[in-house]
């Protein structure tokens, strides 16, 4: 499995925008599929994002379509996730992860068995 690390996190105002990045080890990095989800405080882990692993397919929550942006650079072993026109519901701890199998559901966090850290992302109003 590879070891995920999220960075770029932090706080901004309503409008703002930030990017995330989601950097993989290993040197299969590009057979895997990447996802990203958020919790806020008291709610359940929400789907945000995912990306194929020939980076052909890209799938979006609703809440998010539109204004966030996934992509990879599979030479840097990255993820990125760009986040524009930033909400105060936005806020929550943004979390990446993987899986193998390129296929299926790519919106339920049990699919994905790896998993970061997280990193938080907190938006003012």
């Amino acid at each position: 499995q590879v070891q995920l690390v999220e960075s770029g996190g932090g706080s901004v105002q309503a409008g703002g925008s930030l990017r995330l990045a989601c950097a993989a080890s290993g040197r299969t990095f590009s057979r895997y599929v990447i996802g990203w989800f958020r919790q806020a405080p008291g709610l359940e882990r929400e789907f945000v994002s995912a990306l194929s692993s020939a980076g052909g397919y890209v799938y979006y929550g609703d809440s998010v379509r539109g204004r966030f942006t996934i992509s990879r650079d599979n030479a840097k072993s990255t993820v990125y996730l760009q986040m524009n026109s930033l909400k105060p519901e936005d806020t929550a701890i943004y979390y990446c992860a993987s899986r193998t199998v390129d296929n299926g559901n790519y919106y339920a966090a049990t699919e994905y068995p790896n998993w970061g850290q997280g990193t938080q992302v907190t938006v003012s109003s």
